[in-house]
């Protein structure tokens, strides 16, 4: 249900709330849409279903008005507006909205002839308006705009600032970071579809809709994995699935975060001019390997997670100056390489947006080149999706770059799969809104989809799941150094402690 919602090309054979009719259009159509704001009242709209349940009252997000979909009891209504008169082509319905989640269905749709599609309305409990966007292509000139809801006592949908125009949405890039895989593999993981069938987990997440895999780069890892070798061992596979190619160098042996971005061995001694040559030499090295196999890096991320620097001391933030340095002479490489590789920098903490100006202003004024901005965003740990919204809007914006959600991910479950403890494990840690199910790890990763689609200019250009693949295995734990460390991360993966792919994975088929 939740896969079709998305995206469209709904038939009446849908049934409950899905299937609620629209009456035949009657003499309120139009060929514009009136009264987005609802300072109005209800003038211009119709109504279907628990019309009561509908109406306008005060507390607008740009005017003073809102339109809000309430009752004491339970209830399905539909407030629209149908257009006729409309040259036949691509359309996008804007919307801001708020819920207070729960329901059985809230949305936002477009709908022409037999073709729909839907945005849902993500819970937004503390408040905050999120702008929403869907887009359909109209034939023979007409389209209703469908603003639903299907909801249980007391629960709620505010919409406001409503415009209809031509053009479309959609998402570019719908990835996951598969890092991990071969470990897993070799140490004894299996994966399954989603009806039970084994298979490869990349054939697998490619059939759900993945086009992206980002792989990490580490120089010279304790346990051989995410070094060249096995970056291109599996950037082969990808590309292999028809998938595009998203590296990601952390120039260290092992992780790089804001907390840590330690030198690799080889170059503990090297001062800022080698490790300079060194940035430039490992990052043309590792990507003129991966074209001269035929498998060129379509993205790569100098540096990853980079709020404190990297390659520190010499490459810390208190010293910007040769941050820029380093960032530059890792940028150069990458399209030394190939001029169509775009470089993103990546930041942690998505919601940030002081710190996410503070550090590209830094990075700006000293002419550090990029094409991405790429950012982290784990609701649990970065702030409510007003906030992402708010941060990947100002970023777009201000640096005349589109943005990336570069990891995600959400629990499907706070049971452990093995003896190390999750980094998401007690109920209130969770997101507000979503709880640790297969439901709510779709619906979490579903409404980040929402935030980024709706990026303004067509900005955003998509969200990268972060390690959908790794799973509870023995062997194949955090530290490559220590091989019985366990996984923290398995009740975030898109694979179920059954192996089999879990329902978030289907909207990797996002528009």
């Amino acid at each position: 249900m939740a896969r079709t919602s998305r995206r469209g090309l709904l038939a009446a054979a849908l049934g409950g709330a899905a299937a609620l009719a629209l009456p035949a259009p009657g003499a309120r159509a139009a060929s514009t849409l009136t009264n987005g704001g609802f300072e109005n009242g209800l003038t211009g709209w119709s109504g279907y279903g628990t019309t009561a349940a509908a109406f306008t009252e005060a507390g607008g997000h740009g005017g003073s008005t809102r339109l809000s979909h309430w009752a004491t009891s339970a209830y399905k209504v539909e407030t629209y507006q149908y257009l006729t008169g409309l040259a036949d082509g691509p359309y996008t319905l804007t919307a801001w909205a708020r819920s207070s989640g729960g329901q059985n269905a809230a949305y936002i749709a477009l709908k022409s002839g037999s073709a729909e599609q839907r945005t849902d309305l993500p819970p937004t409990p503390n408040g905050g308006w999120i702008r929403l966007v869907t887009s359909v292509r109209v034939t023979g000139g007409a389209c209703t705009v469908r603003l639903y809801s299907d909801a249980h006592a007391g629960e709620w949908a505010n919409f406001d600032d409503i415009t209809f125009a031509p053009g479309s949405t959609g998402l570019s890039v719908k990835g996951g970071d598969v890092s991990t895989l071969a470990k897993n593999e070799a140490h004894g993981a299996t994966y399954r579809y989603a009806d039970g069938t084994s298979g490869d987990a990349l054939a697998i997440l490619k059939s759900a809709g993945m086009n992206y895999a980002r792989l990490k780069v580490w120089v010279n890892p304790a346990d051989g994995y995410n070094n060249k070798a096995k970056v291109l061992a599996t950037a082969a596979r990808a590309k292999a699935r028809g998938m595009k190619l998203l590296v990601d160098f952390h120039y260290s042996d092992s992780w790089a975060d804001p907390g840590k971005q330690n030198k690799p061995a080889a170059w503990a001694s090297h001062g800022y001019s080698q490790l300079t040559k060194d940035v430039y030499d490992h990052t043309y090295d590792v990507l003129n390997a991966l074209k001269a196999q035929g498998t060129t890096a379509d993205m790569v991320q100098i540096g990853n997670e980079l709020n404190a620097g990297m390659l520190w001391p010499e490459g810390s933030t208190d010293n910007w100056a040769q941050l820029a340095g380093l960032l530059t002479s890792g940028a150069r490489a990458a399209k030394a390489v190939s001029s169509g590789t775009r470089v993103a920098l990546h930041l942690a903490e998505g919601g940030d947006n002081a710190g996410t100006r503070w550090w590209f202003d830094q990075a700006v004024s000293r002419g550090v080149p990029f094409d991405v901005i790429a950012l982290s965003y784990y609701g649990y740990w970065h702030g409510p999706l007003n906030e992402l919204q708010a941060n990947l809007d100002d970023a777009a914006a201000r640096y005349g770059k589109p943005v990336l959600v570069a990891e995600t991910a959400y629990a499907h479950t706070l049971a452990n799969g093995d003896g190390l403890e999750n980094n998401l494990a007690r109920t209130d840690q969770l997101a507000a809104g979503y709880p640790a199910t297969p439901a709510g790890q779709a619906a979490n990763l579903r409404d980040v989809m929402n935030v980024v689609e709706a990026v303004p200019g067509g900005r955003g250009l998509g969200v990268v799941y972060w390690e959908p693949a790794w799973t509870a295995v023995d062997g194949s734990g955090w530290d490559p150094a220590d091989p019985s460390s366990g996984n923290a991360w398995e009740n975030q993966a898109l694979f179920g402690y059954d192996r089999q792919l879990l329902p978030a994975a289907r909207w990797f088929g996002h528009r």
